[in-house]
């Protein structure tokens, strides 16, 4: 661990702050090249800080995956942004993404405005660039410096992985000198059954439309490891708010629910490097996301 007593070694603490669906989750599995947080074309998939750790030379970045910051009206949504607001006092230093192929200004605006009260290092990553014109680019970036003193603006396509190497750099000049918080082979310091839990949401997110997405909560009940046969069995409950939503998720013949757990299951092997039997189970909590006590049963943080 020669890194540990080298003194140009840099680390800290980052957060990835941006409005619903700019691309947070994608960066940050691209960054680490790892799956840690799920990512789907609909917007509030992260409900939570995620932590993903991106180890280098002269290195350690501990990113923490927020939820996107909007203007939120139940007690969930808020409880959502809340979480966001308090990665942003807890971090070193703070990326900020926005989606240049579908802006929203006035929401920007505000999200300046969160910077400017944390007073910390801030690099803006213009992300979906490989979506817009190139010379819409030079306009957006003269803009942003104007508005705001970012340490560095950083034009990126986290889906192709373009200009994250220049991102990395320039998010290790914001660090100061620190320690290796994590081991160098650790990627996250999420649990597997938390992973497990948020990779069955996303497939329910990826295959139910309207407000199924959004009434679904997932518990991961039982997480038990066989070293003997290299297999986990999980027993997991998709909780939802109505009957009828209860119904959609089962499917005809309960097709969509096979659906959701063989792609579940697949990728879940993938990620662990093992076996993984999936039992799957879906069950009507009323009111969930309104409700303190609910959200608090089905182990939502900061509730």
């Amino acid at each position: 661990m020669e890194q540990k007593e080298n003194k140009e070694f840099r680390s800290g603490y980052v957060a990835l702050i941006g409005l619903p669906n700019v691309g947070k989750s994608t960066l940050l599995n691209q960054l680490l090249g790892y799956k840690v947080a799920i990512a789907t074309p609909k917007p509030q998939t992260t409900r939570f800080p995620i932590r993903g750790v991106l180890t280098g030379e002269n290195f350690q970045i501990i990113f923490v995956d927020t939820p996107g910051i909007h203007d939120a009206k139940d007690l969930f949504n808020k409880l959502m942004v809340e979480q966001a607001l308090k990665a942003i006092e807890e971090v070193d230093s703070i990326v900020f993404i926005i989606d240049v192929s579908n802006r929203n200004p006035k929401a920007e605006e505000k999200i300046i405005e969160i910077l400017q009260k944390a007073e910390k290092p801030a690099i803006l990553a213009l992300n979906k660039i490989d979506l817009i014109k190139k010379g819409e680019l030079l306009p957006m970036i003269e803009f942003f410096s104007r508005i705001y003193p970012f340490k560095a603006i950083v034009p990126i396509s986290a889906l192709e992985r373009d200009g994250l190497d220049e991102l990395v750099k320039e998010i290790v000049e914001t660090l100061p000198e620190g320690p290796m918080y994590y081991d160098p082979e650790t990627l996250t310091d999420q649990p597997q059954r938390l992973l497990a839990a948020e990779i069955i949401r996303e497939k329910v997110f990826m295959l139910t439309r309207q407000e199924i997405p959004y009434a679904t909560a997932v518990v991961v009940e039982e997480f038990q490891e066989d070293p003997e046969k290299n297999m986990i069995f999980i027993q997991a409950t998709i909780y939802v708010e109505k009957d009828s939503q209860k119904g959609i998720v089962i499917g005809k013949g309960g097709q969509m629910l096979k659906k959701i757990g063989t792609l579940a299951r697949e990728e879940l092997e993938f990620l662990f490097g093992k076996r993984v039997h999936l039992d799957l189970w879906v069950k009507v909590l009323k009111g969930w996301r309104k409700e303190e006590k609910l959200l608090r049963r089905l182990g939502f943080p900061g509730v």
